[in-house]
């Protein structure tokens, strides 16, 4: 036994000696050995790291649990009062490291505040700038500089930074936002990481919902108590994510680009971006985000922003009715995302449910009062998948 993982890791192998010869309990040589494997652990991590807020109109809950997982690769933000009439969520699921997902905590939403199209009332045109910005901004000697800062670990061999999840209050939203000026160093050539993240951001002001989304992280509203998907999960096989793939120079294989990836879309991902000739929005993979604008109206109860460890487990309506259910005895809803967390855990390891988990849930705290958007019907709305998740490149249909 000690001999076969020798052959895999040297490091390992010491820990089962020291394990051996200090008589330590066999489940500390076994959890090594998972988290070397770079996989799951012995048993999930169940703590929560949960937060709440509210204002006049909304009020949400957030919450994140590691499981399964050997690293924390998600982060969130939950800026409430983004300005005086607008708030911002978003949530990233990172892959290959925590450093992109961070990085997108942190910065993404200062974006979306400072470009012209914000202040012009543009939302959906300053969320999509934002995104492709911030594939820019993790080049060079600064963007290298900045993803040290947020890791607490380099792994010398992939170049992935690692660190804790990081998630912005609203006070901290819209400080600080510089020109992003070049340094000079010795990374000034650095091409940006090959972790990447995805990225679903909800932007809500007044009555006017907007939703970006790159990756397969998922925004869905409810509206009385009927689901509708108002992002797309990109996956490699969908029509139109297979043909820019193709055309930039890419390929499928088993369902992922290169053999590699199983998202079509994501910030990051810099080895799929590498084609000179094109434009970012025709790379390979892009981080590139599909914009959805929705008029909200007063049929409208909440919104859910989740990664795709939840969707992995419930379709987006078993979600929307879980959540109905429980907000008619629970109203702090952290508590809620906590509880679908614990539903939707695997009771061993391998399979769906031991993922990583984040979910923001968003309630509207009082009827709007929007007359155009009072009697939109259910199919003006953007439509859902009704399908199980375990097939996600079925065309979009409305829940059931």
């Amino acid at each position: 036994m000690i001999r076969l993982l020798a052959k895999n890791s040297s490091v390992v192998v010491s820990l089962i000696l020291i394990n051996f010869e200090w008589e330590l309990p066999r489940q500390a040589c076994v959890a090594s050995f998972t988290w070397k494997m770079g996989i799951y652990l012995s048993s999930p991590k169940t703590e929560k790291a949960s937060d709440d807020g509210e204002n006049e109109s909304l009020r949400y809950g957030v919450s994140s649990m590691q499981g399964w997982r050997a690293t924390m690769e998600d982060a969130h933000a939950a800026c409430l009062d983004f300005d005086t009439s607008t708030s911002f969520f978003g949530v990233y699921d990172g892959h290959g490291g925590k450093a992109v997902s961070k990085f997108c905590a942190k910065y993404l939403h200062q974006q979306v505040l400072k470009h012209e199209s914000y202040m012009a009332g543009d939302l959906g045109t300053s969320v999509q700038k934002a995104f492709l910005r911030m594939d820019e901004m993790m080049c060079g000697q600064r963007g290298w500089r900045e993803l040290a800062i947020l890791g607490d670990k380099m792994d010398k061999i992939s170049g992935m930074i690692e660190g804790f999840i990081w998630s912005p209050k609203s006070a901290e939203a819209n400080n600080q936002v510089d020109d992003w000026p070049p340094e000079e160093g010795p990374h000034s050539d650095f091409h940006g990481p090959n972790a990447g993240s995805t990225a679903c951001v909800a932007i809500i002001r007044n009555n006017q919902l907007v939703v970006a989304n790159a990756g397969d992280s998922r925004c869905v509203i409810s509206r009385k108590g009927q689901a509708y998907n108002l992002s797309k999960d990109h996956k490699p096989d969908l029509e139109a994510e297979k043909d820019r793939i193709l055309k930039a120079g890419g390929f499928i294989r088993v369902g992922r680009v290169n053999g590699s990836l199983n998202l079509a879309r994501a910030i990051g991902d810099m080895e799929f971006k590498q084609n000179e000739t094109m434009p970012a929005e025709k790379q390979i993979v892009t981080a590139n985000p599909d914009v959805t604008t929705v008029e909200l109206c007063e049929d409208d109860e909440f919104l859910v922003i989740a990664c795709d460890g939840i969707w992995d487990c419930m379709s987006s309506q078993q979600l929307v009715d879980y959540i109905g259910d429980q907000l008619k005895t629970e109203s702090k809803l952290s508590v809620i995302c906590e509880r679908v967390f614990d539903r939707c855990l695997a009771p061993s390891v391998g399979g769906e449910g031991c993922d990583n988990m984040t979910m923001i849930l968003v309630q509207f705290k009082k009827p709007i009062h929007n007359p155009n958007a009072a009697s939109t019907s259910a199919a003006e709305l953007p439509s859902t998948s009704n399908q199980p998740p375990s097939d996600p490149n079925e065309g979009p249909s409305k829940a059931e």
